[in-house]
């Protein structure tokens, strides 16, 4: 695998400032903006960035870890949500046509036969991962034919931002896991309600969760992130860690959605730091431990709207964002060019 790129640019980066502060506005009023356009700038090397074709993929898989009571949902959930997005009726489907991001559905570990299926990309490595309460999610060579078939399907995507999506009923144990695993931060700070569990099974998980990276202490102590991705992750997570790394290599933009995608870009940016500076955190979840994740990846979310459905909803609706921030950039006046006296030295 070769090392990715930083997108650090000493010469570019003190132009696209420039750029900026040239703008009829006082310094720094655009706030987040600017410092959007300017992280665009710097992933397509240019003064000028442009949102080209924006896309979204979600990749759908189940979990084995569901066998220990953890979801307030059934897993047929999962494959029911699946035909949901095929007939366009998901929030991911409404916001995706609103804000005219193309709209991908992978089947990367789904417990169910759809058959083939318009619409429907079929990667499935397995039915579903096995229950990592007892052993490992997955076997090395599963993992890494997840992480191939994600890096594979990028490739055909034209556009210049990419988003990640996910569904899978158990997938916040799953990514709860990494994080506990990861960042060695106590279970209680890393699970959450997930799909709505009360109190009492919320507590249930995080006994899950912990007692599960107790069991495979040997591989957390190695701390390497494609074991810990095989032990506890899933088939749609490991897919989304090669899609990522793979936008990255193309320079595109990465939205990067809630927890469950999250803890898939803390895998990627354990095996690629530089991955970091391609990615824009489209919001801050309102899943327990999610602003821990940004926090310990240093990340700062363009929303905060109180979301937690998944399915890559913040990262589409943030899409408006990245566009204003191209486009101030591109078509507001200079101070110049519209004879505005800039402020007193």
């Amino acid at each position: 695998m070769t090392t990715l790129a930083s997108t650090e640019n000493t010469a570019l980066s003190a132009a696209l400032a420039a750029a900026i502060n040239n703008k009829t506005k006082p310094l720094g009023s655009l706030g987040m903006l600017e410092k959007l356009a300017r992280q665009i700038g710097l992933i397509q090397q240019t003064t000028q960035p442009q949102i080209i074709a924006p896309a979204l993929i979600v990749f759908a898989a189940d979990h084995g870890i569901v066998a220990e009571n953890v979801s307030a949902y059934p897993q047929s959930v999962t494959w029911q949500m699946v035909e949901n997005f095929l007939a366009g009726g998901a929030a991911i489907n409404v916001f995706a046509r609103l804000n005219h991001c193309a709209l991908h559905i992978v089947d990367a570990g789904v417990n169910h036969d759809f058959g083939a299926r318009d619409g429907l990309l079929d990667r499935k490595v397995a039915y579903g991962t096995r229950n990592f309460a007892q052993e490992a999610a997955m076997s090395t060579e599963q993992c890494a034919q997840a992480l191939q078939a994600g890096r594979e399907l990028v490739a055909g995507i034209k556009g210049n931002v990419l988003g990640f999506g996910e569904m899978g009923i158990g997938n916040t144990t799953s990514a709860a896991a990494i994080m506990h695993a990861m960042t060695k931060l106590p279970a209680a700070e890393c699970v959450g309600a997930g799909t709505g569990l009360a109190h009492e099974g919320i507590l249930h998980k995080q006994k899950v969760v912990q007692d599960a990276v107790a069991h495979h202490a040997a591989v957390v102590a190695q701390n390497a992130p494609l074991d810990i991705l095989a032990t506890f992750g899933g088939f749609e997570i490991a897919m989304i860690v090669g899609a990522m790394l793979a936008a990255a290599e193309r320079r595109m933009v990465l939205l990067i959605d809630g927890f469950i995608i999250t803890s898939a870009l803390m895998v990627a940016a354990r095996m690629e730091p530089a991955i970091l500076d391609y990615c824009v955190f489209a919001h801050c979840s309102d899943e327990h431990g999610h602003r821990q994740m940004i926090n310990h990846l240093g990340g700062r979310p363009v929303l905060h709207m109180g979301l937690r459905l998944g399915e890559g909803t913040g990262s589409v609706l943030a899409l408006p964002m990245l566009h204003a921030a191209v486009n101030f950039l591109r078509e507001m006046a200079t101070f110049e060019s519209a004879d505005v006296s800039q402020q007193n030295a």
